[in-house]
C-alpha cells in the first residue's frame, strides 16, 4: 500500500531500505523519543525491524519524498497494537525537524486507517519531548489526561508519558489523497 499527502510518498519499507533507515533514525536525538528502538543502533537493528512480522492489516510506511527514488528516508510512520489498543508511532530524521513533515505524515496514516476501518487510534510521547506533542495535537489527537511510566529502549530506561487518543469519526479536516 502507498499514500501520498501533499508533500509526502508514504510507501512500504523493503529490506534494501536499511542503510537509509540506520541514516534517519541513528541519532541518539531521535532514539530517545522512542520506546522500542535500541541505543546505539546499528545496520542491523535496522535489518531486524524490517524483518520483523508487521500485524493485522496495521500499516507501516517509509516517509519519503515523491519524484525521487525513493531512497531519500524523511523518517517512518506506523500503527501497531499495544495493550490491545491501536497505537501511532513515527520518527523523523533530524535534519527534517521543524518542517511539519511529522504531522504531514501522521494525518496520512490517519486517513489510511480510516479508509481500512479503524475508528479510535492512541499515541504517547514523552513528557521531555513537547515537540511530539504539538505533531499529535496537530493531527488531531487530545490528551487523555492520563501520564503513564513507559520503559524506552533507548534511554535504557522509563519515563514519563503523556497519552492521546483520536476518535477518527470526529475528525474535522479534510481528507487527503490516496495514492493506488
Amino acid at each position: 500500500m502507498f499514500h501520498r499527502t501533499e508533500r509526502l510518498l508514504l510507501r512500504p519499507a523493503w529490506i534494501e531500505d536499511a542503510e537509509g533507515i540506520y541514516a534517519g533514525i541513528g541519532e541518539h536525538a531521535v532514539i530517545r523519543n522512542l520506546a522500542r528502538a535500541p541505543w546505539p543502533y546499528t545496520i542491523d537493528n535496522a535489518r531486524e525491524f524490517l524483518a520483523l512480522e508487521h500485524g493485522d492489516n496495521l500499516p507501516r510506511f517509509l516517509v519519503t519524498l515523491p519524484g525521487e527514488d525513493g531512497s531519500t528516508i524523511l523518517g517512518m510512520t506506523g500503527l501497531n497494537y499495544r495493550d490491545d489498543e491501536v497505537e501511532l508511532g513515527y520518527w523523523i530524521a533530524k535534519p527534517f525537524w521543524g518542517q511539519g513533515i511529522a504531522t504531514e505524515a501522521a494525518r496520512g496514516l490517519i486517513e489510511v486507517a480510516r479508509n481500512i476501518g479503524i475508528t479510535r487510534i492512541m499515541a504517547s510521547h514523552f513528557v521531555d519531548n513537547p515537540a511530539s506533542g504539538r505533531v499529535l495535537r496537530k493531527a488531531g489527537f487530545v490528551p487523555t489526561g492520563e501520564t503513564r511510566q513507559l520503559y524506552s529502549l533507548g534511554r535504557d530506561e522509563t519515563a514519563p508519558s503523556v497519552r492521546y487518543a483520536l476518535d477518527l469519526d470526529e475528525c474535522d479536516y479534510p481528507p487527503m489523497q490516496v495514492a493506488a
